[in-house]
């Protein structure tokens, strides 16, 4: 009996050194993991904070880069359109007086006088001159034929002083407007004057009408070389600007998403970080 308590006391000896071995172990691998767990985890947080502070940076960096673009680009451009528009006007102006448009322009005033004159010897006189060489070479070279000239060419291509003797020719449309104005003068006493004076007299206020005309057909010529020229710089800024703009809205897309990502990154973090505390706190029960 003896015997067998000491080798049941002896087997329960060993029994219980097996089990305290087999508990060491389990306590050196459960800290063991628990130092894996702790090193991984913190490893994770510092990448984790790593790439979170580089979204956060570069959101920041990059938000104020934006700004900076905003708001020091588009008042940079509209300065550069200014001085632009200020230059392509300067020169414009400059070409239209000595330069490469001063022919244009007068090219313009000439036609516009030329036109207004014809027109005004249809209304007055009822004849037109429009293609008839003897006048067509009063207004060849840009220039504004004076009431006398008009007057003289008028009196040799029609001889409106037949319209009186009753020469050939005397039933031209001109006769009309001759015959009106020798009844007027001889209303008058005292008053002799000729045709060709009496011509003079009406071509006057229409070369002084056209003169008018061709002022504003030149000022309008003028006024169109200075907008394209203008057109032309505002155009080019404006290309500049809106290049600006859609920087600016490329970086602020940027920005969004970095600030996306570390938001993300974070609230996945914390819960991760929750999980593992909670697994510890059950490995360390």
């Amino acid at each position: 009996m003896q015997q067998f308590v000491d080798r049941t006391s002896q087997r329960f000896e060993e029994y219980q050194e097996r089990m305290q071995e087999k508990r060491q172990k389990r306590k050196e691998q459960r800290d063991k993991n628990v130092q894996e767990i702790i090193e991984k985890d913190r490893m994770d947080k510092s990448l984790a904070e790593k790439v979170e502070k580089g979204c956060l940076m570069c959101g920041c960096g990059l938000g104020g880069v934006a700004a900076s673009v905003g708001i020091f680009g588009t008042v940079a451009v509209k300065e550069l359109t200014k001085a632009a528009i200020t230059t392509a006007t300067e020169l414009a102006k400059e070409a239209v007086k000595d330069g490469t448009m001063a022919a244009t322009i007068k090219a313009e005033g000439a036609a516009a006088f030329k036109s207004a004159v014809i027109e005004g010897i249809i209304k007055e006189f009822r004849v037109s001159i429009l293609g008839v060489h003897r006048f067509e070479s009063l207004f060849k070279t840009n220039t504004y034929p004076n009431a006398s000239e008009i007057a003289r060419a008028i009196n040799k291509q029609y001889d409106p002083s037949s319209c009186l003797t009753g020469g050939s020719g005397a039933e031209k449309p001109i006769c009309n407007w001759v015959t009106e104005q020798s009844k007027s003068v001889a209303n008058i006493p005292g008053k002799v004057s000729s045709t060709y004076n009496s011509i003079e007299v009406a071509v006057k206020p229409i070369v002084t009408d056209a003169k008018t005309v061709a002022e504003r057909a030149a000022k309008k010529a003028t006024e169109e070389v200075i907008k394209n020229s203008t057109a032309a710089a505002e155009s080019t800024y404006a290309g500049c600007q809106t290049a600006i703009i859609a920087s600016v809205v490329a970086l602020l897309i940027i920005v969004l998403v970095m600030m996306i990502i570390y938001l993300v990154l974070r609230y996945r973090r914390k819960k991760k970080m929750n999980k593992k505390q909670q697994y510890t706190k059950l490995l360390n029960e």
